[in-house]
């Protein structure tokens, strides 16, 4: 069965708890597009504002990080967002750690055991339960315009190494996130509340808490056949990595510093009970 979108119930869950007469965002609805964030900036250049965004519950040509397919299935969720913040064009990457941290605290907060992996995946019981793309358009070494592109798996079928919300929720007598409405306006209270962690508390604030949900702290990595394990993030939102070499004498321990894309942390397929 296709999933059915309720705009008016979106709308209001928007607005509960805010003192809005409408919801901030400009909702633009479809059952299907080949990319949200392709159609958002369409919209963008019709003349459309920060604030707009789109919804699907189907990508027929998804993007994913550094080119990459993302693959999705019909029954997940898939939505873009334009946001207005003024960057320099070398921290871009603070759009996709201060998304990340937003909507998995957002989560959380409905009960939801969400945890990120390093720099861009959202993760529950180990495996991979939805991703963020962000994409930007510069300008005289600023950020001008700013697209998040958002995927969850609600429902629709995922690899061994991921999972959907239906998929876990099957354990509870209730369920945290009721429906798709709610896990949308859960997923645009997250984007929002990590834009505004981002201009109002700066880049150290947000990667305090960003640090407090990343599931990679102590994972063993290899990087050019030597074993390393990872540490944190820097400010600058490259991977730390505590690397040691012996010699006859001594052992040493030096940090290095991995850019975005350079390597791949993986997912081990879950053998944790849904």
């Amino acid at each position: 069965m296709p999933v059915e979108f309720d705009r008016q119930k979106l709308e209001l869950a928007l607005k509960a708890g805010r003192n809005w007469e409408k919801s901030p965002f400009s909702l633009h609805i479809f059952d299907s597009v080949t990319s949200t964030n392709q159609t958002l900036w369409n919209l963008l250049a019709q003349g459309e504002k920060p604030g707009s965004v789109v919804i699907a519950t189907q990508q027929t040509s998804g993007r994913g990080q550094w080119g990459r397919q993302w693959i999705s299935h019909p029954g997940g969720l898939y939505l873009s967002v334009a946001i207005a913040l003024k960057l320099e064009a070398s921290a871009s990457y603070q759009l996709t750690l201060a998304s990340a941290w937003g909507i998995a605290d957002q989560l959380r907060s409905c009960g939801v055991d969400v945890g990120i992996k390093w720099p861009n995946d959202l993760v529950l019981n180990s495996r991979k339960l939805g991703g963020i793309l962000t994409e930007t358009k510069i300008n005289n070494g600023y950020i001008t315009q700013a697209v998040i592109g958002v995927g969850i798996n609600w429902t629709n079928p995922v690899p061994e190494t991921g999972i959907n919300l239906e998929m876990w929720q099957a354990a509870y007598a209730t369920k945290p996130i009721s429906c798709l409405e709610i896990l949308t306006s859960t997923v645009l209270r997250g984007i929002e509340s990590g834009m505004e962690c981002l201009s109002q508390e700066g880049i150290n604030i947000l990667l305090s808490r960003y640090l407090e949900l990343l599931t990679n702290v102590g994972d063993k990595v290899y990087i050019d056949d030597l074993a390393g394990t990872v540490v944190g993030v820097t400010s600058q939102g490259r991977l730390r990595v505590s690397m040691e070499t012996y010699d006859t004498t001594d052992i040493k321990t030096t940090e290095l510093y991995i850019e975005p894309g350079t390597i791949s942390l993986g997912y081990r397929k879950s053998s944790v009970p849904l």
